[in-house]
């Protein structure tokens, strides 16, 4: 049975604790006021950081490590031992053991400024690249012209914006489903519809020119949508008063979008072009459900191709895979040193 004793050491314990804990508190909460306010901002960051380090960094240091090594086809082990950068050195060049020929010699020889000699690596990119510039173009001046007519007071406007973002939500299996049966020669109407104005062969999906002509068409279709959502939520950010200013001062309509609109909406802009520029450079889905790889190769296609084509070719992907990222982290960088503005931010 406790005494009065126990009872009173134990009660005075217990305070002692809580107040060790206050005090802990306390001078969390006063070394927290004391930093600045970007180091505050970083702190906050930090648990995003860590997961960030943990899904993403960590996959791509141990894709660099497997680079790193060279491809084993026999044993249990689909990795041999270190070579360095052999394997970069392998995809520049051309010495890459890939699963299958890229741009079928039999199939065609006529995508543009590529040669069949060219390493399949440099074929990748290059259709990769035109991809991603041509499809963001096109996406970020449709989109802006649409966002722009979805940001007027029209009767119907929701049905409208409705029917302009219904090709997003189309599975990317789908929208190559669409665009292979559109334009197979026994089914669909629209090999035979460009072939009479001498624009395709008899069979575009079977050939490299053609084939990539009707990828960019399929996605400018799709992620149009996608530009002129995010656009969308730019313009709408516009305080209305600026235009009624504007107005009152005889600015004409070119005038008000040079001088307010583009201005304004220019982050939202350059925000939507990063994230479809990104998107592109990791095309793959559309591609083989359209035309296939053969035809139109892709840098995802690549690394797909050596992972799954048919032999244990694992080191090679990862290296293809790493270049991947390291391309698309520098077109990242471009990104934010093209468009920073004087208070360090993009635009």
């Amino acid at each position: 049975m406790a005494t009065d004793t126990d009872t009173d050491g134990l009660i005075g314990g217990e305070s002692g604790r809580e107040r060790d804990r206050e005090r802990t508190g306390n001078a969390v909460v006063n070394w927290m006021e004391g930093l600045s306010e970007a180091a505050y901002a970083y702190l906050l960051l930090l648990p995003a950081f860590a997961l960030l380090t943990l899904i993403a960094f960590y996959p791509m240091l141990r894709t660099f490590v497997m680079s790193l090594r060279a491809n084993e086809t026999r044993g249990l082990d689909p990795l041999g031992g270190f070579v360095g950068i052999e394997n970069y050195v392998d995809i520049l060049t051309g010495n890459a053991r890939l699963a299958r020929q890229f741009l079928d010699v039999g199939l065609t020889s006529s995508f543009p400024f590529i040669e069949l000699g060219t390493p399949f690596f440099q074929q990748a990119l290059f259709v990769t690249l035109a991809f991603a510039v041509i499809s963001v173009i096109f996406e970020t001046v449709i989109g802006f012209g649409q966002a722009y007519v979805l940001d007027q007071e029209f009767t119907g406007r929701r049905w409208v914006r409705v029917a302009i973002i219904l090709p997003w939500a189309v599975p990317i299996v789908i929208q190559g489903m669409i665009f292979f049966l559109l334009f197979q020669p026994t089914v669909g109407f629209g090999s035979d519809l460009m072939q009479s104005i001498g624009i395709f062969s008899g069979t575009p999906l079977a050939n490299s020119r053609d084939a990539f002509i009707i990828i960019l068409v399929a996605d400018i279709w799709k992620s149009s949508a996608f530009m002129a959502l995010l656009i969308l939520a730019g313009l709408q950010s516009v305080d209305r008063s600026l235009y009624d200013v504007a107005r009152v001062a005889g600015a004409s309509p070119w005038q008000r979008f040079k001088m307010i609109t583009l201005p304004l909406v220019m982050p939202a802009l350059l925000v939507a072009m990063l994230f479809r520029t990104m998107d592109a450079m990791r095309v793959f889905g559309l591609i083989e459900s359209t035309a296939g790889c053969t035809t139109v190769p892709s840098l995802s296609c690549l690394v797909v191709e050596a992972m799954f084509g048919g032999t244990r070719i694992y080191a090679t992907a990862a290296a293809v895979a790493f270049a991947t990222a390291l391309v698309i982290g520098l077109i990242i960088g471009g990104y934010v040193l093209l468009f920073r503005d004087t208070e360090g931010g993009m635009y």
